[in-house]
């Protein structure tokens, strides 16, 4: 266990005290490692956003236990307080628990408290040990800043001087996921709008901004190939004449091109779909051009290749399996766009990296999955019931009115199909993309209600078999965040053009929140006889016929922020035959089934070999889900179908994109 997590965990000693109350301003608990070290301790750490629901909980599931000398969930519970002072808690609580304070200030003493909070919990480690090892005096906010760009992202501006310099440090940055936060790249900006070459470019921005940085390099590629007298098809993106940020780029410099490379491997950045190839373009530039099928399959091959050589393992964080689902979903979607023959030569390599994916997925969940709930929602949702809660901070934060769109089934390689045919029909939209975890299991009445409601499936036991109760689900968190009924709208089963029409009526000017339900993806996946393969060209039909991008001109031009996420993905898996138990199982999904007596789930754990459980943390007590296992499904031995249910990346991890409208350049 590392300093930092160590520097934490000193605090906590599970037999002082079974209520522990803790006050932690900056979510220094709500680190993963952390919670994992709280939860191997003996301790459960539940958040007080909510008195009744806290109070609910600890009565029912800890206190009563206690009082009976009975076992708990866990040995002791924390209540997780954001904020410095408990004073306003319920006397019962103060007087029956041990109380601590965390906070950045106490960890970082030397450091500016102002500048330490803005960095992301994710650096606060290596902060940790950079502090104990050269922080030898006091420092001011500069002085801070310097040093944390130094230790941490390792950036002197000072030694920035070229456009070489520039691009490399972005490049690098962004490549890690290493974002400035909003402090130190004005910090940033500032010494550098010193320099003339680069006092034009949008600076502060492009530090902080990965979608922003993404954008501008793919303009600024489009530009430079056609330069080179290159010319072709735009694969998933706006078009140069739509971007608002036009830059020019020293891709030919060798400490640039290295990073640009690996992001057109990884599908950071998409290529240029091209007849013919110019003898004029340098060789290292062809990654970023697919001239034809046997292009694109080694652009696949190399992806493959790329993901496989960099899984995460039971060791690795939640932010690990986020970008590596990105990247799988884009090698995923170009594979399903390969003609049949090239495929079929791909056939084994992808079938091992989903094994190898998956089995490392489901490991590092047993272990993780666990703290994923309680993790803060800053930077973005890290599961779909965290969405709402996201949502209302973006509200709070300058956003009038938002718009949701759940669509139903879609897995995060078809949202890269979706993506890429909206740059060719769209060029004027632009996507900021991040994906999150749906819950397990991977069922519609579980993981979407729990996106509506804002809840953890244990909240809303009495409805987790039906998604009957979602517009009230719906209605009931945007009223707690003080909205008014007549302000909330919630539609589902929107999935075609001629319903545009009284969506739009619906969604009047009193409206400020939109949940909104499209099912066309699932629909299809349940009717799908010729496997993901023909869901994708049935998906690439459907947004030919114009629903999407009209959904979202729609959206946009009300002036709703619009986001896009799906409740589940989906995969192909083959029959491994039928439980045989009656109707013992209260629900029997092809990927998983639910069992509300633990006697029976363990029963027929044992009666399909393959079959697993995992103890998810966050479902009702007596919700028991057994899922198939490896690609496998309970149907009919050898039996085909495209399902879900499972733990796979496939179906576990969803899109979470915002839909960004790029207006023209004025110039």
């Amino acid at each position: 266990m590392s300093g930092w997590v160590d520097r934490i965990l000193k605090e906590f000693t599970a037999d002082l005290s079974r209520l522990w109350i803790a006050a932690d301003p900056d979510d220094v608990l709500l680190d993963e490692r952390v919670l994992s070290g709280l939860r191997e301790r003996g301790f459960e750490l539940l958040p007080y956003d909510d008195s009744v629901a806290f109070r609910a909980e600890y009565e029912e599931r800890y206190r009563t236990a206690w009082d009976h000398d009975q076992d708990a969930p866990s040995k002791a519970l924390v209540l997780h307080l954001r904020g410095s002072s408990s004073g306003d808690l319920p006397w019962d609580y103060l007087s029956q628990a041990r109380q601590v304070s965390v906070s950045l200030a106490n960890l970082f003493p030397k450091l500016s408290y102002s500048v330490v909070r803005q960095v992301g919990p994710d650096q606060h480690e290596a902060l940790f040990d950079a502090h104990a090892k050269h922080a030898s005096q006091a420092m001011g906010e500069s002085s801070t800043k310097e040093f944390i760009l130094t230790h941490i992202y390792k950036i002197s501006p000072h030694l920035i001087a070229r456009p070489e310099d520039l691009w490399r440090e972005l490049l690098r940055l962004h490549y890690r996921d290493a974002a400035l936060p909003a402090v130190l790249a004005e910090h940033v900006a500032g010494v550098l709008s010193e320099i003339a070459a680069l006092k034009p470019l949008p600076l502060r921005q492009l530090f902080e901004s990965k979608p922003a940085l993404l954008r501008t390099v793919q303009d600024a590629w489009y530009r430079y190939l056609s330069s080179h007298g290159v010319t072709g098809t735009r694969i998933g993106e706006p078009s140069p004449a739509e971007l608002q940020l036009r830059v020019e780029i020293p891709f030919e410099h060798p400490d640039v091109r290295v990073w640009i490379d690996s992001m057109f491997l990884d599908g950071l950045l998409h290529p240029l779909s091209v007849q013919g190839m110019p003898t004029s373009i340098p060789e290292w530039a062809k990654v970023g051009v697919v001239q034809d099928p046997l292009a694109l399959r080694t652009l696949v091959a190399e992806g493959i290749k790329a993901i496989q050589q960099a899984l995460p393992d039971t060791e690795s964080s939640y932010r690990d399996w986020i970008n590596t689902a990105r990247k799988f979903g884009e090698v995923l979607g170009r594979y399903h766009g390969l003609d049949a023959t090239r495929a079929e030569g791909l056939k084994a390599s992808m079938a091992e990296l989903q094994r190898a994916t998956d089995e490392q997925l489901i490991a590092w969940s047993s272990k993780h999955y666990a703290d994923l709930p309680s993790l803060p929602i800053v930077k973005g949702p890290v599961m779909v019931h965290h969405i709402p809660r996201y949502l209302a901070r973006q509200r709070t934060e300058g956003s009038g009115r938002v718009a949701l769109l759940v669509f139903d089934g879609l897995a995060i390689d078809q949202w890269v199909l979706v993506r890429e045919c909206l740059g060719r029909r769209a060029p004027n939209y632009g996507f900021d993309e991040s994906a999150c975890f749906a819950w397990m299991p991977t069922l519609t009445s579980v993981s979407r209600q729990a996106i509506f409601s804002g809840l953890k499936p244990r909240e809303f036991t009495e409805t987790i078999e039906t998604t009957a109760s979602e517009s009230a689900h719906w209605s009931r968190f945007w009223q707690d965040q003080g909205l008014k009924p007549n302000e909330i709208f919630y539609r589902k089963g929107l999935k075609r053009n001629d319903q545009l029409e009284e969506l739009e009526s619906s969604i009047g000017s009193a409206i400020k929140v939109a949940g909104i339900v499209v099912d066309t993806v699932d629909e299809i996946v349940h009717g799908a006889v010729l496997g993901k393969r023909g869901i994708a060209t049935q998906i690439e039909h459907w947004c030919d016929s114009g629903f999407v991008d009209r959904l979202f001109a729609l959206l946009l031009a009300k002036g709703f922020d619009v986001y896009l996420t799906a409740d589940h993905g989906n995969v192909e898996a083959i029959g491994q035959g039928r439980p045989k138990q009656g109707v013992a199982a209260e629900m029997r999904g092809e990927r998983v089934r639910t069992y509300r007596n633990e006697a029976i789930a363990a029963e027929s754990e044992a009666a399909c070999p393959g079959s697993h459980r995992i103890n998810v943390a966050g479902l009702p007590v007596n919700y028991q889900a057994l899922f198939a296992g490896g690609r496998g499904a309970f149907m009919l031995q050898g039996e085909h179908a495209v399902v879900h249910g499972g733990v796979s990346v496939e179906e576990l991890m969803v899109p979470f994109v915002r839909i960004i409208h790029e207006k023209k350049n004025e110039r």
